[in-house]
């Protein structure tokens, strides 16, 4: 199946609103302490991602950090558009990377590869000369239901439908550490932070994307089953043809946020996770709030690329 070319593609550009790291620390730190009981946010050095627990394709959070959002899940629902496949490096290419980029982030996974529809868990450092990919795709065993966790080969570099990705140069540098545990509120980690963002800048669009850690607990999450062979007109009858899960920790997510959908119909967040016992799936909450553990590395992007935004966007399959 070939990729869309990135020529013909509608891409457009917006320069994010970036507030100093330490302004953004305290509010986000203001949206935690609505829903957990212990909050720590500081900008520290950020430590070396490719290093247990984490295990990334890349050290850092820092170069370039730009946030590209593909698609939506208006490609997906009521019925799929399997046209929609995409090759991140020819992306990167287009979009002028010239240099090493390091791409983490949560989308539909490259259903040619398995011939079924999945789960992206991105994690991929490209280089001019080379590609490391340590991305994951999750699925769902039709035999028995189980999740079906895969690492991709260097050579598979597409997505289809949908995603959120936050692409760096990979590199060291100054981010914001983010640890919460024991949550007393009704908002997920993400959640915590989107909402205090939108609070706190509702004239302008600011983004940030990163990795966090979960441990210590259980928590819900879903894998898309293969394409519906019906559509999938209702949020009732999305989540009937999802698969949600309990999964363990530790898991290792990726993804991005944003304040708001704005013009360009964002996904305001979306964070997909991968572990290392075979589990693996789009990111909604924990289910062990007075156990679990958050422990997140983020950075704030300074420019939005919107690639192939549906003409009609859809009110439901954004959560």
């Amino acid at each position: 199946m070939t990729t869309l070319n990135p020529n013909e593609l509608t891409i457009v550009k917006r320069d994010l609103h970036v507030p100093s790291l330490d302004e953004i620390k305290d509010v986000l730190k203001e949206g935690l302490i609505k829903n957990f009981a212990d909050v720590e946010v500081e900008v520290v050095d950020c430590p070396d991602l490719t290093k247990e627990p984490f295990t990334l394709a890349a050290p850092g959070l820092a170069g370039n950090p730009t946030l590209l959002e593909i698609g939506g899940p208006a490609f997906l629902l009521p019925t799929v558009q399997k046209n929609k496949l995409y090759d991140i490096q020819q992306l990167l290419d287009h979009l002028q990377y010239k240099e090493d980029s390091f791409v983490v982030g949560a989308g539909a996974g490259p259903w040619p590869y398995l011939n079924s529809n999945c789960e992206l868990i991105m994690n991929l450092s490209v280089s001019p000369s080379s590609v490391q990919n340590e991305t994951r795709i999750s699925s769902v065993n039709t035999t028995n239901g189980n999740c079906v966790l895969q690492t991709l080969p260097n050579t598979e570099t597409r997505l289809a439908l949908l995603a959120n990705l936050f692409v760096t140069g990979g590199k060291p540098g100054k981010v914001l550490k983010v640890h919460a545990t024991r949550r007393t509120g009704n908002d997920d980690f993400i959640a915590s932070m989107q909402k205090a963002i939108a609070l706190h800048y509702p004239n302008n669009l600011v983004g940030l994307g990163g990795t966090f850690l979960m441990k210590d607990g259980k928590v819900k999450q879903h894998v898309m089953a293969d394409f519906s062979k019906t559509p999938l007109k209702t949020e009732a009858q999305l989540n009937n043809w999802l698969h949600f899960y309990n999964m363990s920790t530790p898991l290792i997510a990726v993804g991005t946020f944003v304040s708001s959908e704005s013009d360009l119909d964002l996904r305001v967040q979306h964070f997909h996770s991968f572990s290392h016992h075979g589990e693996g799936g789009h990111y909604h909450i924990d289910t062990t709030p007075e156990t679990i553990e958050y422990l997140g590395y983020f950075n704030l992007g300074t420019t939005l690329y919107r690639v192939d935004k549906p003409l009609t966007g859809i009110q439901f399959g954004k959560d």
